[in-house]
């Protein structure tokens, strides 16, 4: 996120890799490693890039300097380092940072809502092979995750789930009914709002499958759209893909089941499992 803004700041004012890189004491190969995420950050040279980039309000350049400095900051997900793939390892801080998580599933019920045992039934698909031990630390992982939820300052999770992946009974019969239950719970927390997807609305507006939008406080970021694929992942923030995906989320919150029904659908497909 930080090399993606310092990118636009670059652009905007017209400077090239090369002239970047002259000022920061490097090469237009060390701005490009910057802008694309693939280096840590030091203070000295975002410092210098603001200057360059003609950014010399206080409040603008401590908001960058503050996110150089978590850049540089390991998260507790980096315990993990040993189970997750990069492409990965980056949505786990970007959800962590956000402050907003609006996500669409058609498959599964997505992760910050799973159960451990639910959890453990979707892993277990993708790493049939692995061994017990290893499942166990990636539920961990997925669990950890969770507690941004009822941290002090949670963000706002929107989800929308398609009715098929409450109906799917993955785990089996007894791992499933336990999921509904906890959605139940959980979709009653102030922060947490989930609609349902019934299948009766047919064609819908997510022909593309699930993805996820990731809104943070500082205001000049932008929003990141995450598309989760087998063994890798793409991150959008281009405006015009976060206008696009944007308009598909609010046209799914109109196609689902109001918020207020999530309960009852919720109790129903539960005496039906």
């Amino acid at each position: 996120m930080l090399g993606a803004q310092l990118r636009r700041l670059r652009e905007s004012q017209s400077i090239s890799r090369e002239d970047a890189g002259y000022a920061i004491r490097g090469t237009h190969s060390k701005i490009s490693r910057l802008e694309l995420g693939r280096t840590s950050f030091k203070q000295r040279d975002v410092a210098d890039l603001l200057t360059l980039y003609g950014i010399t309000d206080e409040t603008e350049r401590e908001t960058m300097l503050e996110l150089a400095r978590r850049a540089s900051t390991p998260g507790w997900w980096h315990q993990y380092n040993d189970l997750l793939p990069a492409w990965f390892e980056v949505y786990v801080g970007l959800e962590e940072a956000a402050i907003t998580v609006r996500t669409y599933e058609v498959q599964f019920i997505p992760g910050l809502l799973q159960t451990a045992d639910y959890a453990r039934a979707v892993i277990r698909m993708r790493h049939a092979t692995t061994p017990d031990e290893v499942i166990d630390r990636r539920v961990e992982l997925r669990m950890h995750r969770q507690q941004i939820l009822t941290r002090s300052e949670p963000p706002t999770l929107w989800a929308i789930v398609d009715e098929a992946a409450l109906r799917r009974p993955l785990g089996g019969r007894d791992v499933q009914r336990a999921q509904i239950e906890h959605l139940i719970r959980v979709s009653a927390l102030p922060n947490v709002t989930l609609q349902i997807l019934p299948f009766e609305v047919g064609a819908h507006a997510a022909a593309g499958g699930p993805f996820t939008i990731l809104r943070f406080a500082e205001p000049d970021l932008p929003d990141v759209i995450y598309l989760e694929q087998l063994t890798s992942a793409v991150y959008l923030d281009k405006q015009s893909d976060i206008d696009d995906y944007a308009a598909v989320m609010n046209t799914l919150s109109i196609q689902a089941e109001p918020t207020e029904a999530t309960p009852a659908l919720l109790k129903t497909i539960l005496k039906e499992l």
